[in-house]
């Protein structure tokens, strides 16, 4: 991978986690907590959002190592579940903000991708740019899904399940960054094929490995 595009990686990575990130904040708004607005972090500005580990050194670590997987996190947005109109529901709506927003980015710039080859539009810098787009965004999506936290898919259920699985769940959130550092050393590569059928499935090309 050139500097290049190890950078263009790193900027899209750093723009979707933010966007991901101010989709939590606004559904949050509309579902009735000003929190984030309030805390300014209804914003495209990066110094708003960057976790140091997870938007710097974990992707620049992974860049430098020449893997293939490049993955972070930016500080999560807060919010405060006593504000919220619906409760668990809204609450259960803010979780998964993120993760729709990502798939929807992956669909926009496929539909680019499929757009681009049945006109035979032959801008390779479009078609690969927006290749890397869609692949961080799959990639985001499906990390966040992880039942871990600080990731939506660990609020989600924590929203959705009941009362009396609260306890097992505080527990699991002691433990999930060391359980969520073991899962991106050894546990993507099960993953990973879920990330590349997706790809294809929105771009109708295979992932460029």
């Amino acid at each position: 991978m050139t500097t290049a595009t190890s950078i263009f990686y790193f900027v899209v990575l750093i723009f979707s986690i933010i966007v991901h990130e101010v989709a939590h904040g606004l559904i949050a708004e509309r579902e009735g907590d000003p929190t984030a607005r309030n805390l300014g972090r209804i914003t495209l500005n990066p110094l708003k959002h960057i976790d140091w580990l997870g938007s710097v050194i974990l992707p620049v670590i992974l860049l430098l190592s020449g893997t293939n997987f490049l993955i972070g996190w930016a500080k999560p947005v807060p919010y405060n579940p006593d504000n919220l109109h619906h409760g668990r529901k809204s609450e259960a709506k803010v979780a998964i903000a993120g993760i729709v927003v990502n798939l929807t980015i992956a669909l926009f710039f496929g539909l680019v991708i499929r757009t681009a080859l049945a006109l035979h539009y032959g801008n390779i810098a479009l078609i690969d740019g927006s290749g890397v787009i869609v692949l961080i965004n799959i990639v985001l999506a499906l990390f966040n899904s992880i039942p871990l936290a600080p990731l939506d898919g660990f609020r989600f259920l924590n929203a959705i399940l009941p009362a009396r699985t609260m306890p097992t769940m505080r527990i699991l959130e002691q433990f999930s960054l060391p359980l969520l550092l073991l899962f991106i050393v050894f546990g993507w590569a099960a993953v990973a094929p879920l990330a590349f059928k997706a790809f294809a499935l929105l771009t109708g090309i295979a992932v460029p490995l």
